[in-house]
């Protein structure tokens, strides 16, 4: 084998290549002038470091956990920070990946959570679609905030929805339970914790603190901000925005709404629950303690009811958290779902009473008998047949009413002669034109009042029905004959313009009701015009009742255009049923020859007087007398 041998021309090649290697390296070595500079400059970055760490210490730390690694030296720089910030104010530093938290799915409710804030990002009712075939959401892209302010001990103050929440989710039987909770370390956070049922609106929810008592600063008043702005779900607008309001219960049992148009603001006290009423959605914040005083405020986010709009109301709370010696102790229940007055009612907070099926008599009314009595209709029958049911009932329950309204006119009617016969005879004293009907109405047991007041009793019944149908959730898109949804106008024809406080479209049940209430009116003031005697100023009062034949049929068509479809379809039958009950009254039950013998009958035996008629008659003979002696001294 032939050695290698390291020659001589290689050894001189090494060296050269060593040599302008060393060279090199000397050529980029910094002058004494350049080590100055550069000495100057790493001291005033550091300089500059400190002060912007004096004075904004929490944005150095940003800044430095930026990073994806961390040197020691940073490390030990974070950990002098924390001990300036304060460990609570420390964790508001803290990056967050992804503001997506956990998702929980029930059959009731799609739950999405946001790991920035803690609150629920997304709140979907499962169940329900809007009139456009739209998932109903009411909480979806950023359309509320739910907020605590938090003071700490180096008066700081510290938003939770701009804080970073870690998610925890684990089940308590069948329920699932998400914890989102702010951590300082393992044994200091501030929790939300939920709890969802299975088939449940209703979600238990607290706030609680561990180990924060000397990081938060609870001698002044906390507040829980919650705020939304309500989709809008509904065809209608107006209709929609009419029923969309902050209702409350406080005081005890006292049920209390801010203004139905336009904003308003309260403060209250004693607080149990706060309702957002979306017309047929709710979102409600139960209490486990009532909140002392809280300070409730709504805005009218409709600016143009013929223009489409996205929200239809804002709603804002400001709530007073608990502290138990500095820790956060606060239980509530959050409801979010249909405003159904069967779901509702089957939780133990009268949250039913959110509804708004009219105050007084007219709630009681509809509570205790049309609520129930739908319900059982429609369980076996299509709403719109059950709708027609229920009006047949409710009129033939009430046709006493009407034949009462009519026998008393038809007496008047017999005694307009004897009566147009003292206001001759009396023309120039009207005193005693009142005396002598009086006496005469009395006689024959026929009175005006008689007409009046059974038509009295058929208001709370009007009332509670015009509260009833635009609250009814069982009708919501529920269709009958061309109406698509009970709850919302039918249309049929659409306008290629808009008529103002019309609309753009044509609905046909409000103009088939229109109709039916101008032919009722017809019949019954043209009755009323007959029975009335002849007096002076008649023709003008006669001309009004002509005017209001026409004025009210056009009021129905025109108010109701945008109203549900449902409560039209009710006044429609309820007048053309009214319309039959008044013929048949007139033409199979009142004999007016025997009404006018009876009323014979009725002057000759002695009729007495009650205490009021009595009253009336003796202040009329006082007057009378009165202006006798009146008369007397003006004449001497």
């Amino acid at each position: 084998m032939e050695e290698k041998k390291l020659d001589l021309n290689s050894i001189i090649g090494f060296i050269l290549i060593f040599g302008i290697l060393l060279y090199m390296m000397w050529q980029q070595k910094p002058t004494p002038e350049e080590l100055e500079a550069q000495e100057k400059a790493k001291q005033e970055q550091v300089e500059a470091e400190t002060k912007t760490d004096e004075e904004d210490p929490q944005t150095a730390v940003t800044t430095a956990l930026d990073y994806t690694s961390v040197s020691p030296s940073d490390s030990l720089k974070i950990v002098d920070l924390k001990n300036k910030l304060g460990a609570f104010a420390f964790a508001a530093t803290l990056p967050t990946a992804k503001d997506d938290g956990p998702t929980v799915v029930t059959d009731l409710l799609t739950l999405k959570f946001s790991n920035k804030g803690g609150f629920l990002s997304e709140v979907k009712l499962n169940p329900f679609v809007d009139y456009d075939s739209i998932p109903i959401y009411l909480i979806k892209d950023q359309n509320q905030s739910f907020n605590i302010q938090f003071p700490t001990q180096d008066n700081r103050i510290l938003n939770t929805q701009d804080l970073p929440f870690e998610p925890n989710v684990s089940k308590n039987g069948q329920n699932t339970v998400v914890s989102m909770k702010l951590k300082v370390s393992n044994t200091q956070y501030l929790e939300y914790r939920y709890e969802i049922k299975p088939d449940d609106y209703m979600i238990d929810f607290s706030i609680v603190s561990q180990g924060l008592s000397g990081v938060i600063n609870s001698a002044n008043q906390i507040d829980l901000d919650w705020t939304l702005k309500a989709y809008r779900h509904d065809q209608s607008i107006m209709y929609e925005n009419r029923y969309t309001r902050l209702t409350y219960m406080h005081e005890g049992d006292k049920i209390s709404k801010l203004a139905q148009a336009g904003d308003d603001e309260e403060l209250i006290e004693d607080a149990r629950w706060l309702s957002y009423r979306q017309h047929f959605f709710s979102s409600i914040l139960v209490a486990d303690q009532p909140f002392k005083s809280a300070r409730i405020a709504t805005k009218d986010m409709v600016e143009d009811e013929d223009v489409d709009t996205v929200f239809t109301k804002q709603f804002a709370s400001k709530l007073p958290l608990t502290f138990t010696n500095g820790e956060a102790n606060n239980y509530f229940k959050f409801y979010f779902g249909p405003t159904d007055s069967k779901i509702l009612k089957a939780y133990d907070h009268d949250l039913d009473e959110s509804i708004p099926f009219g105050w007084g008599i007219f709630g009681w009314i509809n509570k205790a008998l049309f609520i129930p009595l739908f319900a059982f209709l429609s369980s076996f029958l299509p709403y719109g047949i059950a709708i027609i049911v229920m009006t047949v009932l409710i009129k033939l329950m009430m046709s006493f009413v009407q034949y009462k309204q009519f026998l008393s006119q038809a007496k008047m009617k017999v005694l307009k002669p004897e009566l147009d016969a003292i206001r001759e005879k009396y023309k120039d004293n009207k005193l005693k034109i009142q005396q002598e009907t009086m006496a005469l109405q009395n006689k024959a047991g026929a009175s005006p009042l008689a007409g009046c007041l059974p038509g009295l009793i058929q208001l709370p019944v009007f009332y509670a029905l015009f509260m009833f149908f635009p609250t009814a959730f069982d009708l919501r898109q529920k269709s009958f004959l061309w109406a698509d949804d009970l709850s919302s106008y039918d249309v049929v024809a659409n306008l290629p313009f808009n008529i103002p406080l019309y609309g753009d479209h044509v609905s046909l049940f409000p103009i088939l009701a229109a109709i039916a209430i101008f032919f009722y009116m017809k019949m019954t003031t043209g009755q009323q015009v007959a029975t009335q005697p002849t007096q002076e100023g008649m023709p003008d009062m006669a001309k009004m009742m002509k005017y209001m034949i026409y004025f009210s049929p056009l009021l129905m068509l025109v108010f109701f255009n945008q109203y549900a479809s449902g409560l039209s379809l009710y006044y429609f039958i309820s007048n053309l049923i009214s319309i039959g009950i008044m013929l048949v009254i007139k033409n199979y039950i009142l004999d007016e020859e025997k009404i006018h013998a009876q009323i014979q009958e009725n002057k000759k035996k002695p009729k007495k007087q009650n205490k009021f008629q009595k009253r009336m008659a003796d202040l009329m003979e006082q007057a009378e007398a009165q202006k006798q002696m009146q008369q007397r001294n003006k004449n001497k």
